[in-house]
């Protein structure tokens, strides 16, 4: 037998592990008759006019390789829409990058930003590749906890206390996967102003700009004066789109940052699937009606989960704002987040994921996605009162 070198596998490989989100995942495919509320993945198809413009481009023959910053009129239908949803102009030629999927975008921002050593900070619950992307350049992610008292989303004033002469970025994540939560305009106000008081880079993952409940607002950073130089924009078709298998997404920043960015994936991934690109652009040029009915519909089963949990002796969970995800409080059912999941799932047929597994901050909650049908949303918080009530 060959001997193994004790460090074979790179410290950056080695910073990182599975999530508690595949491992119920996993777990529950050896099971039948499972109702999943684990993988955060529309349920729809993805809309008829998208699928008909990649069949045109495959049929136009638009099956080589795109340029590595992305099909050209793609950028400019984002740079147009982000007039629109922003105020905001970004230039297609050097301030905007399409990525595979917004994983990509993110990955590359910190890639791009990071170096060994450099601080950046992330909230508690945080979604998974949040924390660990920074780990990856060997940096050092830093937890600040957010709960219900903040909306779970950064308390500014708390936040200003974790700040160094380390600290490189903040990420934020409004809507948020996990928690559901938005970011109000007066505390991104804030944020914002205090990023320019300690020339902080923000990242701002927007993934689910477009899936938010009742008279909430969604606001970016770069609405905010002296934002747009400081901050990098990730955002992906995947939810909005219900195009999560296309792998396309994008980034917006300023040139310097994007050209970087563009360098990283120039080595890595070369460009996206470019006729799969082609059909990015009729999402964001074609009818917008799908992308509003899929939002009525997250709305209603939203309002079906919220009124279900709160019914549930020993469970709450306070309004959701945007995103697909519930944020529920189990501490009063007596049980740890990983019993209270693998036990649901095993004795009642029910997936969820552990709230620890999205940070410290997070035990004692479990996280719900309802991108599921009706039916299926409804037995399942059957099946989970029966559970509690068993206990």
């Amino acid at each position: 037998m060959i001997a193994v070198k004790e460090n074979l596998i790179s410290r950056r490989a080695n910073s990182v592990g599975r999530t508690k989100i595949r491992k119920m995942y996993e777990l529950e495919k050896t099971l039948s008759d499972v109702i999943s509320f684990t993988v955060g993945e529309p349920d729809f198809h993805t809309p008829e006019n998208i699928v008909r413009a990649c069949e045109k481009a495959l049929a136009e023959h638009k099956t080589g390789y795109a340029a590595n910053q992305g099909v050209l009129e793609l950028r400019e239908a984002i740079s147009e829409r982000t007039v629109e949803t922003h105020g905001v102009k970004y230039d297609p030629e050097t301030e905007i990058l399409i990525t595979a999927g917004g994983m990509n975008a993110l990955r590359a921002a910190s890639e791009a930003l990071i170096n060994p050593g450099d601080e950046v900070i992330v909230p508690d619950p945080y979604w998974c590749n949040h924390f660990h992307h920074p780990l990856m350049e060997l940096g050092v992610a830093v937890r600040v906890p957010v709960d219900a008292s903040s909306n779970y989303m950064y308390d500014v004033d708390k936040l200003e206390g974790y700040i160094t002469d380390k600290t490189k970025t903040i990420i934020l994540n409004s809507p948020s996967n996990p928690t559901g939560r938005v970011m109000d305009r007066a505390t991104m106000e804030k944020l914002c102003k205090l990023c320019i008081k300690y020339d902080l880079i923000l990242i701002s993952d927007e993934v689910y700009e477009h899936i938010i409940y009742d008279d909430t607002e969604f606001v970016s950073p770069v609405m905010f004066e002296g934002m747009r130089e400081r901050t990098v924009l990730c955002n992906s078709f995947s939810k909005s789109y219900a195009m999560t298998g296309w792998r396309i997404g994008y980034a917006m920043g300023p040139a310097e940052i994007i050209n970087a960015m563009l360098r990283i994936n120039e080595n890595t991934l070369a460009s996206p699937t470019t006729f799969a690109q082609y059909a990015a652009v009729e999402a964001l040029r074609g009818p917008q009606d799908a992308v509003k009915n899929m939002v009525k519909s997250f709305e209603k089963r939203r309002n079906i989960l919220l009124e279900g949990i709160n019914k549930i002796p020993g469970l709450s969970c306070p309004a959701l704002q945007g995103a697909f995800y519930a944020f529920v409080d189990i501490r009063g059912t007596g049980l740890s987040d990983d019993e209270f999941c693998e036990r649901l799932l095993l004795e009642k047929r029910v997936s969820t994921t552990p709230g620890s597994g999205f940070g410290e901050n997070g035990a004692g909650h479990i996280r719900m996605s309802y991108a599921l049908s009706e039916e299926d949303l409804v037995e399942g918080l059957s099946r989970m009162r029966e559970f509690v009530e068993s206990l």
